[in-house]
């Protein structure tokens, strides 16, 4: 079942609790401290384009690559609201493709998650490091962890209601393959007035601070930090997300 179609209409609402202006602020800071303060720069798996906007503001030329229609559609709304010169295009983040390179590549809200295999994985990093980061760019990219499917997502079923619409989100986390397996049932309010039912399945894949050490390695990317969220503190085992940044280095003389 193809993900983020109904939710798209309600997705904002239910993040609203999402820290998206300190998460840009943090990502704004790692990349001034590496000189990264103007320039392309790709958001990969953009959503509704809430930090692509926030990055644009920030003073950076943005490109946003999402696979849904219906969240892009949320994104070209919201870029027609502000104005802003943002680039968006529909693609499978595990095989994105751009004209040229960019600055930075960054990744929010899990994205990376959903890549389900390993060799996917890597291969998203293999093509920030060989085809489309600048000499010096930086990929950062957040992650939910084990942490935080085994003990506070697995088996919990939440709920919420409200006016626009209402949720039903049932997890089921399997240890073993380390995917948990969202279900999500919707009633979203239309112009009517009446809610339409929607039924959705995501699945996203936990990956151990070794897995990723080891795939970033492999890629060719130097890995300059594993930090809890966008704090900047250390991962910690009972971390409920990493912020992780690499670097494309510079060749070899």
């Amino acid at each position: 079942m193809e993900a983020y179609t109904g939710f798209a209409k309600v997705y904002d609402l239910f993040m609203e609790d999402v820290p998206y202006v300190e998460w840009s602020r943090r990502l704004v800071q790692i990349l001034s401290d590496s000189g990264i303060r103007d320039g392309l720069v790709l958001d990969l798996g953009c959503g509704t384009g809430v930090m692509t906007e926030l990055l644009s503001e920030a003073g950076y030329d943005m490109i946003g690559i999402d696979q849904s229609e219906e969240m892009l559609g949320v994104a070209m709304e919201r870029k027609e609201r502000s104005g802003r010169e943002i680039l968006y295009l529909r693609q499978d983040m595990r095989e994105f493709e751009l004209y040229g390179t960019v600055r930075a590549i960054v990744s929010v809200c899990d994205a990376m998650n959903y890549i389900l295999e390993e060799e996917e994985f890597l291969h998203v990093l293999t093509l920030a490091a060989r085809n489309y980061l600048d000499y010096g760019g930086l990929f950062i990219f957040d992650l939910n962890t084990e942490y935080k499917y085994r003990e506070l997502l697995g088996e919990q079923t939440i709920a919420e209601n409200r006016e626009e619409g209402s949720f039903i989100w049932e997890n089921n986390y399997d240890e073993e393959e380390k995917i948990n397996e969202y279900n999500l049932t919707l009633f979203i309010r239309e112009e009517s007035g009446y809610y339409r039912k929607y039924e959705e399945s995501h699945y996203q894949r936990a990956y151990p601070l070794h897995m990723v050490q080891k795939l970033v390695e492999q890629s060719g990317l130097q890995l300059l930090e594993i930090c809890n969220a966008y704090t900047g503190d250390p991962a910690r085992e009972d971390s409920e997300r990493f912020c992780v940044i690499c670097r494309r280095e510079f060749p070899k003389r």
